[in-house]
């Protein structure tokens, strides 16, 4: 099994024609991924490696089965487009767009909610269910995400699209492979955090353990914690902090938009406090996270 996508999911890429959803059309193609159709209005008849561009998301669902949307909009017309497929009925909406206004952001993961739609992002590379499955830019050329990542047991979530690639390689030369892998996205509000998605991962069959790479800012850590004090897991969870420098320098940015440190909670060591206190084992270096859940996993079958 794995989660949000599998080799039956079908789904469109919103700005289908810019240069970056172009490549990334022939990647995910490539690796075998039932891109149906592409939305950029006023193309309407053109075709992008095969795939038909509409000039709406809904006169393609009119079409066809449309489980899900990459939207790779400029951040002016990102939020927008989220908020036309969803009206059109998809469910899953992929947000590979940076720098989209915070209030707009909002507004489409409320209506998200409201219409029982998910959205993974804003500024992130995508899902992953490998050997069946992907969506956005997750893993680059096809050739390059078959050898990083390899079907296994773990499930990943990182609020670093490339670390997300770092991680799970070290999984698949370890033997432990992947179940899904989920890039969340690196700005301070995103529409699925790791606590929300931690239920998808309970439920499925394959996933053995949780690798996690983490930042500082931001209350995410915070809400994990918390849901796995509140709830337990059957799953054995590795994280690993980046940015442990940064707490001798608050309010400083570190790579992604929202990784500022603006209070204590926000710092590297809280965070790694509360993760520990809440039954997570803390890396100190990525190469380590395969060991220790190759341990806990043995250690709880």
């Amino acid at each position: 099994m794995s989660i949000l996508i599998d080799a039956e999911s079908t789904f469109i890429i919103q700005g289908i024609t810019g240069r970056e959803a172009v490549t990334m059309t022939r990647e995910l193609l490539d690796y075998g991924a039932r891109v149906v159709g592409g939305v950029t209005p006023g193309r309407k008849g053109r075709d992008v490696h095969g795939v038909p561009v509409e000039d709406t998301v809904r006169a393609l669902t009119e079409q066809m089965r449309v489980d899900g949307s990459i939207v790779a909009v400029p951040p002016a017309f990102a939020a927008d487009a989220v908020l036309e497929a969803i009206e059109a009925g998809v469910k899953l909406i992929v947000v590979v767009t940076e720098r989209i206004p915070r209030a707009q952001v909002a507004r489409a993961i409320e209506y998200a909610s409201q219409e029982g739609a998910r959205i993974i992002g804003p500024n992130c590379l995508g899902v992953i269910s490998p050997g069946k499955s992907k969506m956005g830019g997750i893993g680059g050329a096809a050739d390059a995400t078959r050898r990083a990542f390899v079907p296994g047991v773990v499930g990943v979530m990182s609020r670093s699209g490339g670390m997300t690639t770092e991680i799970a390689n070290a999984l698949s030369e370890a033997g432990l492979g992947v179940s899904t892998a989920v890039s969340i996205g690196g700005d301070a509000m995103i529409g699925s955090t790791y606590a929300e998605l931690m239920p998808l991962f309970e439920a499925d069959e394959q996933t053995q353990g949780i690798a996690i790479y983490s930042e500082p800012g931001g209350p995410m850590e915070a809400q994990l914690a918390a849901h796995m004090a509140e709830h337990g897991s059957r799953l054995p969870v590795v994280a690993f902090m980046a940015g442990r420098f940064m707490d001798e320098m608050p309010g400083m940015r570190f790579g992604h938009a929202g990784t500022i440190v603006e209070g204590r909670a926000d710092t590297t060591a809280d965070k790694i406090a509360r993760l520990e206190a809440a039954g997570i084992a803390v890396a100190e270096r990525i190469e380590q996270i395969p060991a220790l859940l190759r341990e806990r996993i043995e250690g709880a079958a």
